[in-house]
């Protein structure tokens, strides 16, 4: 139900249950932050891509599962991550970029926001049922949707439930661009490459950087790069500089 493969610094992560639409069950979800934790902690791997098998990326929680679970819709606000795919995507210390390949609902649409990057094919939608379904979100939603388009096109999608089309979410700023199908992949590995020609500490560090950043006052945002910023940087030699100059210098010739 999960395949993962590796090459030259990047995993690609699969949920492989397309007959499911890759809902989130149980067993699917343990699999998921397994992986997560292993790939963290693997020396060679610097970047993480997430995709989905078949014409779902994931339809969210597994709603049949939790029609015949005794604890009931318990996991929706499950506090650990191995229970929780966004936590157990928000605690992986890598980039992670999302390839979103088709339907990403509510469950799906909360574990796509917690990447860092998201690339969607021209057959990727959006949709957060949780108002239809008669549940609230609780791995996050609410708060990172309003933060990333803006709360009035935030409400129009939680309030009505309507699917969002990969376009309209690039233009809202929800998804970096947009390719067609049988380029998302190749996008996703090319991207995920140039990130992984970078040192895993200091992607590591950089994005840690944004993250805890975004969630301060802008003041005190500015105030905890330079916290973490100055002594990285009074570690930098400057023979450590021009050691990376000449590649910094003929990426910007070819690109």
């Amino acid at each position: 139900m999960l395949l993962i493969e590796k090459s030259q610094g990047v995993a690609t992560v699969t949920l492989n249950r397309p007959e499911a639409m890759n809902a989130l069950s149980r067993a699917l979800r343990a699999a998921l932050h397994d992986a997560i934790v292993q790939l963290s902690n693997d020396a060679d791997v610097s970047v993480l891509v997430l995709t989905g098998a078949g014409r779902a990326f994931t339809a969210g929680l597994d709603l049949k599962e939790l029609g015949s679970d005794p604890n009931g819709l318990g996991a929706a606000n499950a506090s650990g991550a191995a229970e929780n795919p966004v936590l157990a995507l928000l605690e992986c210390p890598k980039p992670i970029i999302g390839a979103i390949n088709g339907v990403a609902i509510t469950g799906g649409f909360e574990v796509a926001l917690a990447c860092d990057v998201l690339i969607a094919s021209t057959n990727a939608r959006f949709a957060d049922t949780h108002a239809r379904v008669g549940i609230m979100p609780g791995w996050g939603l609410s708060q990172r949707l309003s933060r990333v388009i803006g709360p009035y096109r935030a409400k129009e999608l939680s309030l009505s439930g309507n699917f969002l089309d990969a376009q309209t979410a690039c233009d809202w700023g929800l998804v970096n661009r947009v390719v067609a199908p049988e380029e998302l992949m190749p996008a996703a590995l090319k991207l995920a490459a140039d990130m992984a020609t970078i040192p895993v500490e200091t992607l590591a560090l950089y994005k840690k950087i944004i993250d805890d950043g975004y969630a301060l006052p802008f003041g005190a945002a500015l105030k905890h790069e330079t916290d973490v910023s100055a002594p990285h940087n009074r570690a930098v030699t400057p023979e450590m500089v021009e050691a990376r100059r000449a590649g910094i210098q003929a990426r910007g010739r070819a690109q």
